[in-house]
C-alpha cells in the first residue's frame, strides 16, 4: 500500500497517528493571564534537546494550553503514568474556559518552585518550563494550519525520589505512558540496553 496524505488513504481509521508510534503524552499545566489553572495531554510531544534541556508539543487548534503558554511564558510538562492513565483521559475533557481540569479528574495540585503553573501531585516527574518558541505551523504552500507549535527550555525538575535507582530514573517503575495511535496506549513494563558501536 501506498498513498499520498492529500488524496486520502482508504482506510477505516488513518494510520498516521498509529504509525509515529509511541509517542510521549504531554501532560500540560497552565495558568491563564488571570492565573486560572488549565491540565491537557498532548500526544504530539517530545524533547526538543538535551543541552539546554527543551520539551515541545503541538495543538491541534488554539487551546487554553498554547494560548497560555504563549501568553505567560510558563508551562509544565507532568509525566503521565499507568496509575494516572484515568484522571489523564478525564483531563482531556472539553470544558468551559477557565474551568478546572485539574478538578475534573480529581487530581491535587502542587506548586512549581519557578513557575506558576501548578503540577500534579501525584506525577512521578514534572518539568518546568519557560516558552522559548511559538509558532503556528506552515504547509507545503505556506498556509497556516491552524496547529501550533510550542517548545519550552526546562528551568526545574521534579523527581519523586522513590523512582531514583541506581542514580537512574526507573521508568519501568513508573509505568510511563505512551500513546500508540486511536485510542491504544501503552505502558512501560520492560526495557533493555543497546550499546552503540563506539561504546562497545
Amino acid at each position: 500500500m501506498f498513498y499520498e496524505p492529500s488524496a486520502g488513504h482508504g482506510l477505516a481509521y488513518d494510520p498516521f497517528k498509529a504509525i509515529i508510534a509511541p509517542r510521549p503524552i504531554g501532560w500540560i499545566s497552565t495558568l491563564s493571564d488571570e492565573g486560572l489553572p488549565n491540565l491537557a495531554p498532548y500526544s504530539f510531544f517530545n524533547a526538543m534537546s538535551s543541552r539546554p534541556p527543551m520539551v515541545g508539543f503541538t495543538s491541534e487548534g488554539m487551546k487554553d494550553s498554547p494560548r497560555n503558554a504563549q501568553a505567560t511564558r510558563e508551562f509544565v510538562y507532568n509525566l503521565a503514568t499507568m496509575p494516572l492513565s484515568q484522571a489523564m483521559s478525564e483531563s482531556s475533557v472539553s470544558l468551559p474556559h477557565g474551568e478546572n481540569e485539574f478538578d475534573y479528574a480529581g487530581l491535587e495540585m502542587a506548586p512549581s518552585r519557578l513557575v506558576k503553573p501548578p503540577r500534579v501531585a501525584r506525577a512521578p516527574a514534572a518539568l518546568e518550563c519557560r516558552t522559548v518558541h511559538f509558532s503556528e505551523l506552515l504547509d507545503l504552500d505556506g498556509k497556516p494550519t491552524d496547529r501550533y507549535l510550542v517548545i519550552g527550555q526546562v528551568i526545574g525538575v521534579y523527581i519523586d525520589e522513590a523512582y531514583i535507582r541506581d542514580g537512574r530514573f526507573d521508568t519501568v517503575a513508573a509505568q510511563s505512558l505512551a500513546r500508540c495511535g486511536y485510542r491504544d496506549y501503552a505502558a512501560v513494563d520492560r526495557v533493555f540496553e543497546l550499546l552503540r558501536p563506539d561504546e562497545r
